[in-house]
């Protein structure tokens, strides 16, 4: 995988390409092209601030000069009225960077507000919370940095990064004992070592798959909480444990209480709200 920051670098840039072409014609035919002013980010809903430090990159690969003040961090709950950073220098291209810095930080602060809220239904529970690869393309480092700033967990970032056996590899591979043996053929094959995880879906493919063995993790998709409950004895700490599938906040708690370890849900990432955010004029 590509370092982090330059991912990061590389897509804001291409998103600044693809918002300001070749020239943010408003600002330039309406701004003095020496203007310089103040701009400041104004919340306007209650939530959790996400993608400050995205902000920040964003006016600065626009014009380096520009100056940004920080004054509510990553991660801090928001009321509206709040003001989360100050921006001084030249106005054009603080316009120019307006609406990338918001596009970022409305969804980024949506994905941490509602990560928070799931994690707080937790009460507690030792249970963590993680999100899953169903991002926005080309969003999902940004994505999945909010929910870490949400306080929830990251599973894998990619196809790369961990081995997920899942239904349909199951099946297509002729069952699990087949697919396991073909992922430790892998594996040696290609001296690589990432974790392993196996999906099972009944108690039948259960009690198979701790036969078997030769994985890191067990995901037991669309068990009920009564059943994830059962299914965690069985395994009795031989493996982790994840529920996945038709998890809800009303129903959160209950799976939690089973004792797994792991919960993934896709909604943390694809059914999300953005947050209401400003960025405003300050006049002299």
């Amino acid at each position: 995988m590509m370092n982090t920051e330059t991912l990061i670098e590389q897509h804001i840039l291409a998103a600044i390409h693809e918002d300001i072409g070749d020239g943010d014609h408003t600002s330039l035919s309406t701004i003095p092209a020496a203007a310089t002013g103040t701009m400041q980010l104004l919340v306007k809903e209650e939530g959790i601030i996400a993608g400050v430090t995205i902000a920040q990159k964003v006016f600065e690969l626009i014009d380096p000069e520009t100056i940004f003040e920080q004054l509510i961090p990553d991660g801090s709950p928001v009321k509206p009225g709040d003001i989360v950073f100050k921006v001084k220098g030249k106005v054009i291209a603080m316009l120019s960077s307006e609406r990338l810095a918001l596009n970022y930080m409305q969804r980024m602060s949506g994905i941490a507000t509602k990560t928070s809220a799931y994690k707080k239904l937790l009460r507690g529970l030792p249970t963590v919370l993680l999100d899953t690869r169903k991002t926005t393309p080309g969003m999902r480092i940004f994505e999945k940095m909010a929910v870490a700033i949400g306080g929830g967990a990251n599973h894998r970032f990619g196809l790369f990064d961990m081995i997920l056996i899942k239904n349909n590899h199951i099946d297509f591979a002729g069952g699990i004992a087949k697919a396991l043996k073909a992922v430790g053929n892998y594996l040696n094959e290609k001296q690589i070592e990432i974790p392993v995880e196996l999906e099972v879906r009944n108690f039948n493919e259960l009690a198979e798959a701790l036969q078997i063995g030769g994985f890191n993790r067990i995901m037991l998709d669309n068990f009920t909480p009564e059943n994830l409950k059962q299914a965690i004895i069985q395994i009795n700490g031989k493996f982790e444990t994840e529920a996945s599938g038709g998890i809800t906040e009303a129903t959160l708690y209950n799976y939690a209480a089973t004792g797994v370890d792991y919960i993934s849900i896709g909604a943390l990432t694809h059914h999300i709200k953005s947050l209401d955010l400003s960025l405003r004029a300050l006049k002299a």
